[in-house]
């Protein structure tokens, strides 16, 4: 398949085309189009020379354990309604993944529209994402918060700074370019924002921005919260509980490492008394985010781990392999390798008759390393075989805090 560079003069208005074809466009939101495909790389294919599907991708961070590792989000997949099921989007985006591992990036991450679909191209499916929505008026914290910053879409560069200074976990990932923020702020229906900033720097240290449905009553959706210590994040939670004079409903993806029931009064009750109503409260999961290792040196480099080292042959399969051709600039990972799992994590070309052989996926050897899933329970429901000795060593060796990218893209 034939791709160029996306040319902004050239392409502008086909690939808002696209975008208001799909749903993701409204007439007079082309600034957040813009600033959103001027964040990072962008490629294009055409049809009858006309552009009709669109990749592009942001480069950032992901967090494994204590290490950074670089990290490619592809941030848009948009094809256009007369190039469906052409094979477009697939390839196009196996593309993306090649030139961006080629520039770097040890591991690279999707949102995805549909299980499956990703898997194609290597990716596995991420950890489950916990989406609550409460009666603010319902959190239980006994503090006094002090008068917040009021915050707007003229604070995008501060907020962007605030989001790459969060408290991090294991698995989250931070996009780089600022302007990401700024098309995120400015797509947000009826958005605003609430903060502080340290006195002696003005720096935003924790803060929240959030749309409103309704901005009377709510539902109040919080897009993303970010704070870098425990009483900053109470905090925060204090002014939403403080919301709860006027609005009924609050929804929010639950932080890394918080479950959000703990400061509810009476959860259970509340998902009961006001099931299918309209300010229902409710817990709801999903996993709908995706990554694959593009690099396996560089992450096995950057892999410090717990325990006694554990080796084994690894048979891997990548499918990215056959959607790109003999110019790319990457190709895929298939192949056979020894692996170290360990302090000190290595891999090499080869075979070592001595030891157990793992044979997987990319996609469910990423969700292993990761710590999506064990490898035990991964031998159930992804591509991934092993004798049981090796699968437990490999469980007990990757004992990983659950993994979120706490960053929607």
């Amino acid at each position: 398949m034939k791709y160029r560079q996306y040319d902004h003069k050239r392409d502008k208005k086909a690939v808002q085309r696209i975008w208001r074809e799909i749903g993701w466009l409204e007439k007079g939101k082309e600034e957040i189009a813009n600033l959103h495909i001027k964040s990072g790389r962008s490629i294009i294919a055409e049809i009858d020379n006309e552009t009709e599907c669109f990749v592009t991708a942001v480069p950032g961070s992901i967090h494994y354990l204590n290490e950074e590792l670089p990290f490619s989000g592809i941030t848009s997949v948009a094809t256009s309604r007369i190039a469906r099921k052409q094979g477009l989007a697939k390839q196009l985006t196996a593309i993306m993944v090649a030139i961006e591992a080629s520039e770097g990036a040890l591991v690279s991450g999707l949102g995805v529209f549909e299980q499956g679909y990703y898997n194609q191209i290597g990716f596995g499916t991420g950890s489950y994402e916990h989406y609550t929505a409460f009666d603010p008026s319902q959190l239980n914290i006994r503090i006094k918060p002090r008068l917040p910053r009021r915050i707007t879409t003229d604070d995008w560069a501060m907020v962007h700074s605030a989001r790459l200074s969060r408290f991090r976990s294991h698995g989250s990932c931070n996009l780089n370019p600022p302007k990401i923020t700024k098309a995120a702020m400015l797509s947000t229906k009826n958005g605003f924002g609430l903060g502080y900033c340290d006195n002696s720097t003005n720096e935003l240290t924790h803060h929240f921005w959030c749309g409103a449905d309704n901005v009377e009553q709510g539902p109040y959706n919080i897009e993303w919260i970010t704070f870098q210590t425990r009483e900053q994040f109470l905090e925060l939670m204090t002014l939403i509980r403080n919301l709860g004079d006027q609005v009924h409903l609050v929804k929010m993806h639950e932080p890394p490492g918080i479950q959000l029931q703990d400061l509810l009064e009476k959860p259970l009750r509340q998902y009961r008394v006001t099931e299918k109503s309209k300010f229902q409260s409710i817990m709801q999961a999903a996993a709908y985010w995706q990554v694959r290792i593009c690099n396996l040196s560089g992450c096995m480099a950057q892999t410090h781990l717990q325990g006694d080292k554990v080796r084994f042959n690894l048979r891997l399969s990548d499918p990215i392999d056959p959607l790109l051709d003999e110019k790319a600039p990457w190709h895929g990972l298939t192949g056979n390798y020894v692996v170290r799992l360990g302090p000190s994590s290595g891999i090499e070309t080869g075979i070592d008759k001595t030891l157990p052989t793992l044979v997987a996926t990319i996609g469910a050897f990423t969700r292993m390393w990761l710590g999506v899933r064990p490898a035990t329970s991964l031998a159930i429901t992804d591509q991934l075989s092993a004798p049981q000795e090796l699968l437990e060593k490999l469980d007990w060796i990757l004992r990983l805090p659950e993994p979120k990218l706490d960053w929607d893209f």
